[in-house]
C-alpha cells in the first residue's frame, strides 16, 4: 500500500511539458523578445508557445525576409540572430522523409554554432549556447535544429535542465604597449584619417569615438553602416572627399571596419602604398587581412578607444586645422558638393536621382532610421541622406544582398514601437530591389507598422527604358529575345501593391508631388505608405574619376 500511495503522489506531482514549450521557455530565459518566421508543420506549435510566454511573433511572407528582420533586430539591440529550423522526424532519418536534409551540417558553413539537441532535456542548454555564441566575440548567426517529433513530444518538467540567461559578452582591452605605439604613430602623422566602421556602431562606441575625433582634431570617414556613429554633417566628416582621403592618408585608424572590397582592400591604387594602419578589431583573425597593420589593437572598440583617449587626456595632442591636408580635403569636399547640388537643381521631369534625394533629405526628420537597398539608389542615397544618430542606417552591407530592405524596415519599426521616443523608419528602395521582398508590404499593413517606403523607379536594374521604347520593342518581336536583360515593366504601379493591402500609395512624377506625398506620409503614424517615384530611366551617378577596383554593381560615390 505504501508503494502504491507513493506512485500516485508522484503521478500527481509530475508535470509534463512539450518540446515546443521547452523551446519557448528557453528562448524567454535568454531574453529573446522577437521571433520572425513562416509557420507550418512542424514548427507552428513553437510559434504558438513563444507567444504564450510573451515573445512577440511576427509572421512574414518569405523566410529570407524573416531572417533579414531578425538579423536587423540583432544589430539594433545587440542580440544577433538565432535560427530555429524544423526538420524531419528522427525515426525517419535516411528513409527519405519529407524534406529530409542534412540541415545541421549545411548550416555549419554559415554560422558560428550549429546543433540539434540530443533530447528534450538538452534543449535549454543548446539554446543558451546558441545565444551565447551569437553575441560573444565577433557576433554572428547560430542555428538550432529541432526534429518534428521533438516539438510535440512530452517529458516531465523536473527532468529538463534549465539554463539561466547567459551573461553579457565579456569585453577585452588592447595591450597597453600597443596602445602607446598607436598614440605615438598618430602624433607623428602628417595626413591622419579615422575610418569608423560598423563594429564601432555595434559596440556602442559613439561617445568615445566622438571625443577622440574632436579632442585630437582628426578627419574621419564612416563606412556605409558606420554612418551616424558621428553625425554625417559633423565638421570633421570628410565623406564628400572619400577617394582623396583614402588615397593620401599616411596613417589610418581603422575602428571596427574590414579592409574588404568596400574599402578597396586597403591597397593601391586607392590607398597610399606606404600607409600605416592602426587596426582596432574584436576579432584576432581579422587583424592583418590584406594589409599588415603597423599597430594591431585587439579588443572591444569602445574600450580600446577609451584606452587611446586616456593617453591623449594625459598628454594632449591636437592635429591642427590649418594644415595642407585639411585644406586639400575641404577643397575636394566643396567641389564634389557643388557638383551634386548642380545635379539636384535640375527641374526637368522625369527627375534624376540627385533631385529626388535632395527633396527627400530636406523633409526627413533628423532622427529617422534610414533603410536602403539597390544599386544607384543605395549608393547615391548614402551620400545625400544624412544619418545623425548611431545605428540609424541599415543597408545591403558587405554582401550587397538585395531583398533586405523591407525585412530590415519591419524590424526597425518594431524595435522603435517599443521605445518611448518612437522614430520614423524610411525605406529607400530601387525598383528592382523592391521586387525581391515586395510582398512584405502586407506584413507591414497587417501589423500597422508606419513604415514609409520610397521606391526610386527607373524601370529597370541599373537602367531601364521609357513606355514608348518598351512598346516599340514589343512590336519588334518576342521580348524574351529583344528586351535588354536589365529592363523591368516601365512605370510599374508599386504604389498600388501597398494600397491593395490597406496602406497609402502615391504615384509621383514631379518634385512638388514628391514633397507633398512625403509630407502626408510623415504626418500619418497609423499605417504604412509607399511612394512610387518615377525617375529618368537613363539617370545615373555623377562621373567617377577612379573606379578600377570597384565592382560595377555597387560602386561607392566619392
Amino acid at each position: 500500500h505504501h508503494i502504491a500511495l507513493s506512485t500516485e503522489v508522484e503521478a500527481v506531482n509530475m508535470e509534463e511539458i512539450t518540446g515546443a514549450q521547452i523551446i519557448a521557455e528557453a528562448l524567454k530565459a535568454q531574453n529573446v523578445e522577437y521571433m520572425f518566421g513562416i509557420v507550418g508543420v512542424p514548427v507552428i506549435e513553437v510559434a504558438m508557445a513563444v507567444q504564450g510566454v510573451g515573445i512577440k511573433y511576427v509572421g512574414m511572407r518569405n523566410e529570407q525576409a524573416a531572417c533579414y528582420a531578425a538579423s536587423a533586430v540583432g544589430y539594433l539591440t545587440g542580440r544577433p540572430v538565432v535560427v530555429i529550423g524544423g526538420s524531419s522526424d528522427q525515426n525517419q532519418e535516411t528513409m527519405g522523409a519529407f524534406q529530409e536534409f542534412p540541415q545541421v551540417e549545411a548550416c555549419r558553413l554559415y554560422s558560428k554554432f550549429s546543433a540539434r539537441p540530443s533530447s528534450l532535456e538538452a534543449i535549454p542548454s543548446v539554446i543558451e549556447k546558441a545565444v551565447r555564441s551569437s553575441i560573444y566575440g565577433r557576433p554572428g548567426a547560430c542555428y538550432v535544429d529541432v526534429s518534428g517529433d521533438m516539438v510535440t513530444a512530452r517529458v516531465d518538467r523536473a527532468r529538463v535542465r534549465a539554463a539561466p540567461c547567459c551573461p553579457p559578452p565579456p569585453v577585452s582591452l588592447a595591450h597597453p604597449k600597443a596602445v602607446t605605439e598607436a598614440v605615438a604613430m598618430l602624433k607623428t602623422s602628417k595626413q591622419p584619417l579615422v575610418i569608423v566602421g560598423k563594429g564601432a556602431a555595434y559596440s556602442r562606441a559613439e561617445d568615445e569615438v566622438q571625443e577622440l575625433v574632436e579632442l585630437c582634431g582628426l578627419p574621419f570617414l564612416p563606412t556605409p553602416m558606420g554612418k551616424g556613429v558621428l553625425p554625417d554633417d559633423h565638421p570633421q566628416c570628410v565623406a564628400a572627399a572619400r577617394s582623396r582621403a583614402l588615397l593620401q592618408a599616411d596613417v589610418v585608424v581603422l575602428l571596427g571596419a574590414r579592409l574588404n572590397w568596400i574599402l578597396h582592400f586597403g591597397l593601391p591604387p586607392r590607398f597610399n602604398p606606404q600607409v600605416k594602419v592602426i587596426q582596432v578589431d574584436i576579432c584576432a583573425e581579422e587583424l592583418g587581412n590584406n594589409v599588415k597593420p603597423a599597430v594591431a589593437l585587439l579588443g572591444d572598440i569602445r574600450n580600446v578607444v577609451s584606452q587611446l583617449l586616456g593617453c591623449f587626456r594625459k598628454d594632449a595632442w591636437r592635429y591642427q586645422s590649418d594644415t595642407m591636408w585639411w585644406r586639400s580635403l575641404k577643397e575636394k569636399m566643396n567641389a564634389n558638393e557643388r557638383m551634386s547640388k548642380a545635379l539636384a537643381a535640375h527641374s526637368s521631369v522625369p527627375m534624376n536621382y540627385y533631385t529626388v534625394f535632395h527633396h527627400i533629405a530636406e523633409l526627413l526628420p533628423h532622427d529617422c532610421i534610414i533603410v536602403s537597398e539597390g544599386a544607384n539608389t543605395m549608393d547615391i542615397g548614402r551620400t545625400m541622406l544624412y544619418n545623425r544618430l548611431p545605428r540609424h542606417r541599415l543597408d545591403a552591407g558587405t554582401f550587397g544582398t538585395m531583398g533586405v530592405g523591407l525585412g530590415f524596415a519591419i524590424a526597425a519599426a518594431l524595435v522603435e514601437s517599443g521605445r518611448k521616443t518612437c522614430q520614423r523608419v524610411v525605406c529607400v528602395e530601387g525598383d528592382s530591389a523592391f521586387g525581391f521582398s515586395g510582398m512584405e508590404v502586407e506584413t507591414m499593413c497587417r501589423y500597422k507598422l508606419p513604415v514609409i517606403i520610397i521606391v526610386v523607379n527607373n524601370n529597370g536594374i541599373y537602367s531601364g527604358v521609357d513606355p514608348h521604347t518598351w512598346d516599340e520593342l514589343g512590336k519588334m518581336g518576342d521580348l524574351t529575345t529583344i528586351a535588354p536583360p536589365v529592363t523591368l515593366l516601365p512605370e510599374a504601379r508599386y504604389d498600388q501593391v501597398m494600397a491593395a493591402f490597406g496602406g497609402q500609395g502615391f504615384f509621383v512624377r514631379t518634385p512638388q508631388e514628391l514633397r507633398s506625398a512625403l509630407q502626408l506620409c510623415l504626418d500619418d503614424w497609423e499605417r504604412p505608405s509607399l511612394l512610387n517615384v518615377l525617375i529618368d530611366p537613363a539617370s545615373d551617378r555623377k562621373q567617377q574619376v577612379v573606379s578600377t577596383l570597384i565592382p560595377f554593381s555597387f560602386n561607392i560615390w566619392f
